[in-house]
């Protein structure tokens, strides 16, 4: 979605210190700040004004409301989240001994995601929209589209196809393509 963003003519905030590897060839399109939301070091949030910024979800309820903000929540198949996540452990050669199952790990989630959702519409300082994944490799002309409404037209969905990559959806489940 950053790279979507950045090619519809959103500027990002973005620090590039986490760069493109083999689990992301496109790039991570971070900025590390974002991890110390937490410990309320949130000044910096005004230098984002009008800009795409990549937030975790477990980070979102950081979010002071002292600002508006529109949250772009990328959905995807836990079963793919969790596929790609071991992936890319595989890749980096961590191992972990003590794993959580994967059945664990999705009640987890299953979990944290109804959690956010909650608190996602609870606070009316935060719009949001939800956005699948899996609909943008199926019809990204109609998803870009939904997202330049979002955004209120700050973004040329035309502009965000281009760069849709099929070849990076390598975490298939359920024989979506």
């Amino acid at each position: 979605m950053m790279s979507a963003l950045r090619a519809g003519g959103m500027p990002l905030l973005v620090d590039g210190i986490r760069e493109a590897d083999a689990n992301n060839p496109k790039g991570y399109f971070e900025y590390e700040r974002v991890k110390k939301l937490p410990v309320g070091d949130t000044e910096w949030l005004k230098s984002a004004e009008g800009k795409a910024l990549k937030i975790i979800s477990a980070l979102l309820e950081y979010l002071p409301d002292a600002n508006q903000y529109r949250v772009i929540f990328m959905e995807r198949d836990i079963d793919e989240i969790l596929k790609s996540q071991k992936r890319m452990l595989a890749r980096s050669g961590t191992k972990k001994d003590d794993a959580v199952s994967d059945e664990d790990m999705r009640r987890y989630f299953q979990a944290h995601l109804e959690e956010v959702h909650s608190l996602l519409e609870a606070r009316d300082w935060l719009k949001v929209t939800y956005v699948s994944y899996n609909d943008i490799l199926r019809n990204p002309v109609r998803e870009f589209q939904r997202v330049a409404k979002f955004l209120e037209g700050r973004v040329e969905p035309a502009l965000m196809t281009a760069v849709v990559d099929p070849t990076l959806y390598r975490e298939k489940i359920n024989g979506d393509r």
